[in-house]
């Protein structure tokens, strides 16, 4: 085995023989830890710091939820009760202050209707004897059960106090049925209150810092999903006009933000519920028009699905030929390319939160260039059916799109009048 010798300078002149072997151990060691470094940075890159942010508020705030077990003084004010207060940080907080502040809220009124209904409940019982007790106890469980169970199924009661329902009548039942048993159940259930309200002002506390709002997110994800349409329509025309019959080529269109778009109502439904619950913040005060947020999605996912249908009806075996495309491409060009500037014009309007009037620019910039594609279409003189159809299918197409993008502006202008966005010139 070779060995190098390796002088270290000292007092005493010593002399360090180190073997090849060891050399090339503390290479791999070196290497080793180089590759350590670059795991975690990778790692810490891909984190969503939003998420880790909630992640370390909420053991922040189960550390100063625990203090009423760990503390000797509160421990011996609140004494056992103090679980009601951990288990209300872990239920209770979520991603979103408004979803927190919901869930709280919800979770108080609930507890404060089904103990007090439970404590009356419970008080009659025992003064109705054994056998009346009981059935006192049964008929009250079964109508409140009943009547909540029912309630939670009404859309408009499931969508923001289903929750509130749930914890009302399972505070009921916990009540009425320990109420038969218990001769201190109104000191009990106050002392339970006290324990929950503790914990959801924890909740509150750390919650309020760096604060993740959901009106935010739906802002911002609203204003977003205009730049994901105007790509796509951008990227099927240019597709239409550059491929003639290569279908791997035709397969790269690139729809996944119209599909992403799709699949976002039950996202945006439930952030609009949750910034109706959120104090104000920035910009969005008291009643908000959320409302609007929502019709515009709807609006949008429309015409995500008019995009879908679109490339489609370009990637169909059915197609006109080179030369009836290239009669159409100047027009239709102009139109995509207008669509796509309005479309990312009333996404900046919105995340701007500044008036733009797209709508008149519709009228002025596509009047001519669709009067000029729908007599092209119909000078059409191809003998050919299938390439008729191919042509007008595709014209109907883009027809549908250009009243939806104008739908669209109405929509954003009407939210930018309610909303009261500032002024902004629109450059054409």
């Amino acid at each position: 085995m070779s060995s190098n010798v390796v002088p270290v300078p000292n007092e005493g002149n010593i002399i360090i023989i180190i073997s090849q072997h060891d050399q090339n151990k503390l290479h791999k060691t070196k290497l080793s830890l180089i590759d350590i470094v670059s795991f975690l940075k990778e790692i810490i890159a891909k984190l969503d710091i939003k998420k880790v942010i909630h992640s370390v508020k909420v053991g922040i705030a189960l550390v100063l939820v625990s203090l009423l077990y760990l503390l000797d003084p509160l421990f011996q004010k609140v004494g056992q009760n103090a679980m009601w207060a951990i288990i209300t940080v872990i239920v209770v907080f979520e991603f979103f202050i408004g979803a927190t502040l919901s869930k709280g809220i919800n979770r108080a009124i609930g507890t404060v209707l089904g103990g007090g209904l439970g404590c009356l409940a419970a008080i009659l019982a025992d003064e109705s004897g054994e056998i009346g007790g009981a059935l006192v106890v049964g008929i009250s469980v079964i109508i409140i059960g009943v009547g909540a169970t029912y309630s939670r199924l009404i859309p408009s009661v499931k969508k923001k106090y289903d929750y509130g329902v749930l914890i009302f009548i399972l505070t009921f039942s916990l009540v009425v049925v320990s109420g038969v048993r218990a001769d201190k159940i109104m000191k009990l259930a106050g002392e339970r209150l006290s324990n929950i309200v503790m914990g959801f002002a924890v909740c509150i506390f750390t919650s309020f810092i760096y604060p993740i709002w959901a009106g935010d997110e739906l802002h911002f994800s609203t204003a977003t999903k205009f730049d994901k349409l105007a790509t796509s329509i951008q990227g099927c025309l240019e597709e239409y006009f550059v491929i003639a019959n290569d279908k791997e080529k035709k397969a790269t269109i690139d729809i996944s933000g119209c599909k992403s778009v799709m699949h976002s109502k039950s996202s945006d439904e439930s952030l609009a519920n949750f910034a109706k619950w959120e104090p104000w913040h920035g910009k969005f005060g008291f009643f908000y028009p959320w409302e609007k947020y929502l019709n515009i999605g709807e609006v949008l996912r429309e015409l995500a699905a008019m995009i879908i249908s679109f490339k489609g009806c370009i990637q169909s075996v059915r197609q006109s030929s080179p030369t009836e495309r290239d009669s159409i491409r100047e027009p239709c060009e102009k139109i995509g390319l207008s669509l796509a500037t309005i479309l990312m014009e009333l996404g900046d309007s919105i995340r701007d939160m500044k008036r733009c009037h797209a709508k008149s620019l519709i009228t002025q910039c596509m009047r001519e260039e669709l009067s000029l594609l729908v007599n092209l279409d119909n000078n059409n003189n191809s003998t050919d059916n299938a390439s008729t159809l191919g042509l007008a299918s595709f014209i109907f197409q883009i027809l549908g799109m250009v009243d939806k993008v104008e739908l669209l502006a109405t929509k954003v202008e009407e939210l930018g009048e309610i909303a009261h966005f500032y002024n902004k010139k629109l450059d054409v």
